[in-house]
C-alpha cells in the first residue's frame, strides 16, 4: 500500500473552494467526464497536485486537463505546465470557448490522448510466446 503524505492545507482549501465556483466551461466538461462517462476513465475535478490544483485529473492516464479563460496566456501557464510534467504528468489545455462551442472536438482530443496511452503492446513475433500443442 502506497502512503501519500497529507496535502498542504492551503492547497486542499483552494481545491474545495474551486469546486464550488466552477465556470460554465468547467461545469460542461465535468458533465461529460464524471461518472466514467468518457471512455470509462475516472476523472476528478479540482484535484490538488501541490502546489497547484488541476481543473481535471485522471490518475490512470496521469493526465491533467486545464481549461484556460481570458486571464490565461502561454507565458504565465508555462511554469505550471512544466511543474506538472516534472511530476510525470501529461497536460492537455483547452480554451473555455473550445469547451463551450466545440465540446465534441474537446472530448475527441481527450479520447485520442487516452487511446494513445492505453494501446496494447505490440504482439510478439511469430514463434515467440505461448506455443499451441
Amino acid at each position: 500500500m502506497r502512503h501519500k503524505p497529507p496535502l498542504p492545507t492551503q492547497t486542499l482549501a483552494s481545491a474545495r473552494s474551486l469546486r464550488t465556483t466552477a465556470t460554465d466551461a468547467e461545469r460542461k466538461l465535468w458533465y461529460h467526464l464524471r461518472a466514467r462517462r468518457l471512455g470509462r476513465f475516472k476523472f476528478r475535478r479540482q484535484h490538488p497536485i501541490p502546489p497547484y490544483v488541476a481543473d481535471f485529473y485522471c490518475d490512470e492516464l496521469k493526465l491533467a486537463i486545464e481549461l484556460d479563460g481570458s486571464q490565461h496566456n502561454e507565458e504565465s501557464d508555462l511554469p505550471r505546465t512544466l511543474a506538472l510534467q516534472r511530476q510525470g504528468l501529461f497536460v492537455l489545455r483547452f480554451w473555455d470557448n473550445q469547451v463551450l462551442q466545440e465540446i465534441e472536438a474537446v472530448l475527441g482530443a481527450i479520447l485520442d490522448f487516452a487511446q494513445d496511452r492505453t494501446l496494447s503492446p505490440t504482439p510478439l513475433p511469430e514463434g515467440e510466446g505461448l506455443q499451441e500443442l
